[in-house]
């Protein structure tokens, strides 16, 4: 853990690190805004329809969790699509379910036909868009990707800052029904961004050597071999735990506002304050994780951001003003975007290019059942106890043992390999070494390959020779 795989692109291109790529960003940058400002931008409406279909808060809540369960479970298929059809095709369709599912609950009579239009449609549509556009961004940047990462994890927070109170003013003049329709309308924009993923083409001289090993990667539609990285495993388990807590405080804290007596706009503010913070800090972390001395250890990085989010969580708690409100979305902004700018950034770094369809397809669909359960039980705890206190310190403790689970779990692996050569280099010193001390065989070679064959067939000695560990966290 704490190593980096190098990425040469799908077929043995290397990333451009810009050119195209900037235009493949800023389609990337309006995917993740619309993806995860979407559902917190919805709660907006959720007073509205409390009172038009007589449900608690636990009910519309529903409609946020269907959204982001759907963003993540859908992943297993978007990663088969995908390596099926390729980004392209996949973001096109998706931006047409996304824009077809909100335009169709605008005549829903039911909170359930909103669950099934506006949530599992809309939420699709959105799901076919934001994994193939991190995919495609993976492919064109390598050195610059945290800095690309960050910047694209940039849009959740400023669609987030421009959707609140966009639909606020929706909502008082066309109403919650005119306000889905409009919104229907902008996803349309998906399928512009979609037509901006050109495809890498390998260069024309190595079409010949390299077509056998592209025709055998395009047959694994879905790479399960991602579970034997003990990284991905720990990434994967922290992750969905905290999930559990991370989307419910930006659900709440429009409804707690309200709640303290304060207008819907100065409530709805509140998402734009939070979103105006989170712009500045994703770019600002990406900068941060692509320092040469940052990059390699950006999982401790990550660690931090996590409890620092969930501590917030934990002070945003006692918040009784709404001056408490503004404190907290200010923290909860900064800690968000952490969270936002470098969790991609560090899947990226323990799978590969080759591996990452796979592998973000396999995590989101981890982390989907936490995020249906999350706000959903957070709002039943308000239903029960009508305090807003025990949603945010429930949330924080959920943060924050994901964070305890990531940092030990990535000591633990790397105390453990730490006794072991970390690279081809220090493996040729060890055989060298033995080699003068007539330890080992005289077909011993540098290779690490060779080298396991050895240990394979010398098990006496093992101690004497070890492989290089796999990547991790």
């Amino acid at each position: 853990m704490g190593a980096v795989v190098a990425d040469d692109g799908p077929s043995g291109v290397k990333a451009p690190d810009g050119g195209w790529g900037w235009a493949v960003l800023f389609g990337c940058f309006i995917i993740t805004g619309f993806s995860y400002a979407f559902p917190k931008a919805v709660s907006v409406f959720f007073k509205e329809l409390i009172r038009e279909f007589s449900i608690g808060y636990s009910d519309t809540a529903w409609i946020s969790s269907i959204l982001l369960a759907m963003l993540y479970g859908t992943g297993p298929l978007c990663s088969v699509c995908v390596n099926r059809f390729g980004c392209r095709p996949v973001m096109l369709v998706g931006g047409l379910f996304a824009s077809m599912g909100m335009v169709i609950a605008s005549f829903c009579t039911s909170i359930v036909q909103i669950y099934l239009t506006a949530g599992v449609i809309t939420g699709l549509g959105l799901a076919l868009n934001f994994q193939p556009s991190l995919i495609m961004l993976n492919r064109y940047f390598d050195k610059r990707r945290p800095l690309a990462n960050g910047l694209s994890a940039a849009g959740s927070p400023v669609f987030l800052c421009a959707l609140s109170p966009l639909g606020q003013i929706l909502q008082h003049k066309y109403g919650w029904r005119g306000g889905f329709l409009i919104l229907g309308g902008m996803l349309l924009n998906c399928c512009v961004c979609g037509a901006l993923m050109r495809p890498l083409e390998p260069p024309k001289k190595s079409e010949a050597t390299k077509e056998p090993a592209e025709k055998q990667v395009k047959k694994k539609l879905l790479d399960f071999s991602v579970f034997k990285d003990g990284g991905f495993v720990i990434y994967t388990l922290a992750a969905s735990i905290m999930v559990l807590g991370l989307f419910v405080p930006p659900v709440f804290v429009v409804s707690y506002a309200k709640d303290l007596g304060y207008q819907d706009t100065r409530a709805a503010f509140l998402l734009t304050i939070l979103g105006f913070i989170d712009i500045f800090a994703r770019p600002i972390c990406g900068m941060v994780a692509g320092l040469k001395w940052v990059r390699p250890r950006c999982v401790y990085l990550f660690s931090f951001s996590m409890i620092f989010n969930g501590f917030t969580d934990l002070m945003g708690s006692m918040s009784v003003d709404y001056g408490g409100l503004v404190v907290f979305c200010i923290f909860f902004g900064i800690s968000y975007g952490m969270v936002g700018a470098l969790q991609f950034e560090v899947l990226m770094a323990i799978v590969g290019t080759q591996k990452f369809s796979s592998a973000i397809g396999l995590v989101l669909l981890a982390e989907a059942m936490a995020v249906l359960i999350g706000p959903p039980s957070a709002g039943k705890l308000l239903d029960a106890t009508q305090r807003y206190m025990f949603v945010f310190i429930i949330a924080g403790i959920e943060v924050t043992t994901s964070a305890l689970v990531l940092a030990l779990g990535n000591f633990f692996c790397i105390k453990k390999k730490s006794e072991e050569p970390h690279t081809k280099e220090a493996a040729v010193e060890r055989e060298e070494l033995n080699k003068s001390e007539d330890k080992t065989p005289e077909d011993a070679k540098v290779d690490s390959i060779e080298v396991e064959q050895f240990l394979k067939d010398e098990p006496e000695k093992n101690g004497e020779v070890v492989t290089n560990p796999e990547t991790c966290v």
